[in-house]
Formats: C-alpha cells, structure tokens, sequence
C-alpha cells in the first residue's frame, strides 16, 4: 500500500531538486540515470530519495541545452493526417482505418512493442454511432498503442486522440452546414498525435534507458464521448495500478502571439502544481505563460484515467476561430510553438522520471458540468486567460456576439447588471438566459468598457 504523502513534504523536496538542475529537452544524457525504488518505507524516506536524485541529476546530466524538435517529421504527421485524402479521421470510417495504420507503422519503425490485441498495434472496439439507422455489429474503433520496454516496474502513458468529426455527419461541428464538408482536424487533434509521434521518436532513440517504461496511446472516437480512452481503462493492456500518470495532448499546434498555454490536471498529485510553475520559468521552453487548471475531469481523454484514480496532465493551446470547423487546416499550425510545448512536455517528462510512483489525489469537479443552456453567444472562451472577466478568442459570424458587434480579444465583465469574473461566472449567468431576450453586455476592449446589445437567438 502507498503511503500518504503531505503536500508540504513533497513541494520541499521538488524545490530543493530543482535548484540544482536546469531541465531542458536534451541533447543524450551521457550516463544513465540509476533506477530507483517506488516502494517506500517512510515519508522522510522519499523526500531523500528525491534529494538524491536531484544531486545525481546534476553530476550525472550534462548541462542540457535545447535539442531542436524535428520539425520537418511534425509538420509531415500533420500534414498526412490532416489531408484531404483521409476525410476528417471520421471514427471507424475506412480512412481512419488509415490513420491508425499510419501511427502504428510509425510506432513499428521505432521499434516500439505491440501493446494492443494479439500481438499487434492495434487495440479494436465496438461503436455505435448516435446516428446509426441501422446498428452495425461489425462497425469498430481502433486504438493504437506503442510500448518502449524500459523492463521497469511501472509506465507513463502517453496520449493523444486521432480521430475526428470526418464529414460533418455525427454531430460536434460548429460549420452552420457541415455534412459533407470535410473537417481536416489539424488541430484538432493531428497536431497532438505528431506531438506524440515526436516524443515516442525522442524517448525511443536517445539512447537512455529510463527507469520508467512508456505507452503511447493514439485513441479513437473522442470526439463521440471518449469512448476509446474508456475502452482501454477497461480493457488494459498493462495493469492501471503500473501507471505513474497520463499525459495528455488535445489541440496544441495553435499557440498564439502571447505563448499562453493550459496545463490541465494540475491538482491531481501534489507534485504537479510546485514542478510545472519552476518548469515553466526555466530557461530553455520558450518564456511559456502557462495557465494551470487542477481539474482532473475535461473535455477530453485524460478524464477516462482520472476516473481510475490515476495522475494526469492535459497540455492544450487553446481554441480558436476554426474549432470544430472545416477551417482547422494545416497550413494554420504553428509548427515552432508546437516544438515549445513539446519542449516544456519532454521537460516535464524528464522530471518526473527521478520521481518516486506519484501519488493520486482527487479534484473538484467543475460546478458548471451541471448546468443546461438555451442559448449561446457564439464566442470561443480564451481557457488559458488568468485575469478578471471572460476574454474571447472568437467570434462566431452570424451569431449574436457578432451581430452586437463583440470581437475578439473583448474581455467580457457584466451581462445584464451581472459581473463576470470568470468562465464559471460566465456559464452560470449564460443558464438562466431565455431566447430572444435582449441583454447589455459590458466588455473591455484595449481597457476602454464598451455596453452592447445582445439579441439572443
């Protein structure tokens, strides 16, 4: 049984670690790091261990300046799963079908192990669609799963959903018209299936071997419900009480001007917050302005492991004008900010590699899960944005916001006499609002406050 470990214990630790090394993704480590033990007899016991490891870091680590991310090789996954000729990654769709084959041919060229079922790459499951006339018994999903055997006791799992909404026809689109319209997906998610692809070629050819073993997981029909993240937590391919965490990688080509970035998740170990605050003020990731979430339940795959009583991290750029949309194309990745935050993720990754088998700890759920909403705005909210209001990072044309003439970059801080100061505040002020009542919205545009009129639809 693992012991409970007190925050104050493990943040002093962390901090101690971290004044003695400087942690970036790195040209090869020159020794290999010793493996350490996860069963521990005491909390002083791990704090030393942690200490240890930090001093061993600093003698046995090379100063580590910044390896290049391929760039070439993302730009290529991307490019390739987000073309024309696969139709939007549609779950169980034929060019799907593709895809999967495609990261799993990626996986065999690194020599991974197969991880799904009888002995190959792939990790099949039923599905039916919402909108199936006609149920289809032999319609199936396909997760992806790679494995670098580092003979270690316990695996960090590594994350990323490759599927998307195809056509237009099973639902989730925000294109007015969409059936028949292909959903390129690049964002959404090619560019965290290359993030993974990336870091699987990184871990699977640097020559270490750390003292966790990992498994890169592409799943299929998050879009539909998470369903393949919940498949594998009930059929895994490695016992779940193994996993020092999950990471996950939804939407993280599209970092903007200001480099902001959303690391979900935060609260689920009481490691996390201490190590990703000193890792994003490190030199070497990019002057990262890093939004932290402690929730352990989200809108994407992540929450099927958090569910199981597992650490997890949830890494995304934010949303943007062309989510959900035919629009979200290649061409708009923003390939470099992409290899920042892979950057910041191999960091992460390193760290926690010296770390004893983190502890879980549960999270609040998001009170506005539990609230239903008769009208809509037709904004995207900024997730990463930390000051006081609601920041928009879109505006719908043809919707309300728009017609009232909202744009993006508004800060949002009253509807109809009431402040908001957050996106919770937001949701919860958007509940109550009936169609076709018209409201005045104050928003702050460059700091100066502008009121609109707003005709709800």
């Amino acid at each position: 049984m693992e012991h409970e470990i007190p925050i104050s214990l493990l943040q002093n630790g962390l901090n101690k670690l971290l004044l003695h090394i400087s942690i970036s993704w790195s040209t090869k480590k020159s020794l290999r790091l010793a493996r350490h033990s996860v069963h521990m007899c005491s909390e002083s016991n791990i704090v030393h261990n942690v200490l240890v490891l930090g001093t061993t870091a600093l003698f046995c680590c090379t100063v580590l300046s910044a390896q290049t991310v391929d760039t070439t090789l993302l730009r290529q996954h991307i490019r390739f799963l987000a073309s024309d000729e696969l139709k939007g990654r549609g779950a169980s769709t034929p060019e799907e079908q593709r895809a999967a084959e495609y990261i799993a041919e990626q996986f065999r060229l690194l020599r991974l192990a197969p991880k799904g079922q009888n002995g190959t790459y792939l990790q099949r499951f039923p599905l039916v669609k919402r909108n199936d006339s006609v149920l289809d018994s032999t319609r199936t999903a396909i997760n992806v799963l790679g494995f670098l055997d580092n003979k270690a006791q316990q695996t960090i799992i590594l994350g990323a959903h490759y599927d998307h909404l195809g056509l237009g026809y099973d639902g989730g689109s925000l294109d007015p018209a969409p059936q028949g319209k292909i959903h390129n997906g690049a964002d959404d998610n090619a560019s965290g299936v290359a993030g993974m692809l990336e870091l699987a070629r990184h871990y699977a050819t640097n020559t270490v071997q750390e003292p966790y073993n990992m498994l890169f997981i592409g799943f299929s029909a998050e879009e539909l419900g998470l369903l393949g993240s919940k498949y594998f937590c009930e059929h895994p391919t490695i016992p779940l009480e193994s996993v020092h965490c999950m990471i996950n990688l939804d939407m993280i080509g599209r970092l903007n001007e200001k480099k902001e970035l959303l690391v979900g998740g935060t609260g689920t170990s009481p490691v996390f917050e201490p190590l990703i605050e000193s890792l994003a003020q490190s030199v070497g990731v990019g002057n990262l302005v890093v939004a932290k979430d402690s929730s352990g339940v989200g809108p994407s795959d992540h929450t099927s492991f958090y569910l199981k009583k597992i650490p997890i991290l949830f890494f995304f750029t934010g949303v943007h004008s062309d989510y959900h949309k035919p629009s979200d194309d290649e061409e708009k990745i923003n390939i470099q900010g992409e290899a920042t935050v892979l950057q910041l993720v191999a960091t992460l990754i390193d760290s926690i590699q010296r770390l004893p088998k983190l502890p879980f700890q549960q999270t609040r759920t998001r009170q506005q899960a539990t609230h239903s909403y008769r009208v809509s705005l037709g904004i995207v909210p900024s997730y990463s944005y930390t000051g006081k209001g609601l920041r928009i990072d879109a505006v719908t044309q043809g919707r309300p916001a728009a017609k009232a003439g909202m744009q993006e970059g508004d800060i949002i801080i009253n509807i109809d006499g009431k402040e908001i100061t957050d996106i919770q505040a937001y949701m919860q002020v958007l509940s109550k609002l009936q169609p076709s009542q018209t409201i005045r919205v104050r928003v702050l545009r460059d700091t100066e406050p502008i009121d609109l009129i707003v005709m709800l639809q």
